[in-house]
């Protein structure tokens, strides 16, 4: 090798590489195809019980177990009842005795008028059917003692109307506006009780003068005349 790296000495030398490199590459190709073919002529080498396992097919599942036969209950017949108590019968009775429940009571039904299972004047229809097949009058409802009305309303029953003289003092000191009264109609359609609930004192006297003498038609309720409370408003305005 030192002589071949030299100028002078190179190429001249000549060896025999080329062939060992051949013969050695030919020796390991033949080594692997013997590694290769050797198993194909030695098949007992290979594990068998394995090898058929993967030919044969698993067996099938065993089958189910059988269902469990099923249980009868056996009743005994009870006919007998021994101080309160349920026991079977010791033998076979020659007459078999008939159980005879007792009748059920009649339901109630009242009387005419009414309903069913309530006070007297009940019957079997219940409300409607003695509103309907009731013959006795309707209780007479009584009439309202007072009724309260609005001075709208009334004025339609107004039959005699005075108008309020306008006072002198209150025309010199320029005072208008309303007067607001409390009046009470009776039966016969007279002004009772008539009180003030607002407006100026110089115009109060001069709305009840002229109030007080005003007349109404009776309001009549149910076939009744009746009283009447409202509210009367007076205007005084220059």
């Amino acid at each position: 090798m030192f002589e071949d790296s030299l100028m002078e000495s190179g190429g001249m030398i000549h060896t025999h590489q080329k062939w060992t490199v051949l013969i050695s590459t030919l020796v390991q190709l033949l080594g692997v195809g013997v590694l290769i073919l050797l198993p194909l002529f030695y098949l007992e080498a290979l594990p068998k019980g394995q090898l058929l396992t993967f030919l044969v097919a698993p067996p099938p599942p065993p089958p189910p177990p059988p269902p469990a036969p099923p249980v009868i209950q056996h009743v005994q017949r009870v006919s007998e009842i021994v101080n309160g108590e349920l026991r079977t019968p010791s033998k076979i009775p020659k007459i078999a005795k008939k159980i005879v429940e007792d009748e059920a009571p009649p339901p109630p039904t009242g009387v005419t008028g009414g309903v069913l299972g309530g006070v007297p004047g009940g019957s079997a229809g219940g409300v409607i059917g003695g509103i309907i097949g009731s013959t006795a009058a309707p209780p007479k409802v009584a009439a309202p003692t007072k009724l309260r009305i609005s001075q709208g309303v009334l004025d339609g029953n107004r039959i005699k109307d005075v108008q309020p003289i306008y006072p002198n003092m209150a025309k010199v000191a320029h005072v208008q506006g309303d007067v607001v009264l409390r009046a009470t109609i009776s039966k016969t359609g007279a002004i009772e009780n008539l009180q003030a609930i607002s407006g100026h004192a110089l115009l109060i006297p001069a709305a009840i003068d002229a109030v007080k003498q005003w007349r109404y038609k009776p309001w009549v309720l149910n076939n009744e005349a009746v009283e009447v409370d409202t509210v009367i408003t007076v205007k005084f305005h220059m």
